[in-house]
């Protein structure tokens, strides 16, 4: 073989070599931009995704509220409020009759419910909270805040 002959079989080698790092190279960026779609997707959901949550309390002496709240990013709407322990409750139950169901409740507001506390009373209130949400209806938690 003539040195031409060598220096063909090594410029195709080398082209075939660059023909599979480039694409390795799109594979790793058909990959990357896959996982930032996907992060952006969730990131999107996750703006319009409200969470509600709730915790008992303390209004001055001895005056407790049960104190509901959405600290998700998106607007809950239809919020529902269910007291699990409704004949043994610490809620007041015509507040929640007076203010449930909560028609929006924007990220950081909150509705406050009376709480009574009495010896002999329950520590805990076991409550649902169900909304609406941007993402899908009826969303709902199970929380029990205590004193």
């Amino acid at each position: 073989m003539s040195p031409a002959d060598w220096a063909g079989i090594a410029s195709a080698g080398a082209a075939w070599l660059a023909l599979i790092l480039a694409g390795i190279s799109l594979y790793k960026q058909h990959k990357s931009d896959k996982r930032r779609i996907e992060r952006e997707t969730q990131e999107g959901q996750e703006s319009k995704r409200a969470d509600l949550s709730a915790n008992l309390i303390t209004v001055g002496k001895n005056n407790w509220r049960l104190k509901v709240f959405n600290r998700g990013k998106g607007t809950a709407r239809n919020v529902r409020l269910v007291d699990i322990e409704e004949g043994r409750s610490i809620l007041a139950q015509d507040d929640i009759r007076h203010k449930f169901p909560v028609p929006i409740l924007e990220q950081h507001q909150a509705v406050e419910i009376t709480a009574v506390r009495s010896f002999g009373s329950p520590q805990r209130a076991d409550i649902k909270l169900l909304w609406d949400d941007e993402t899908g209806s009826d969303h709902q938690k199970e929380l029990t805040p205590s004193f």
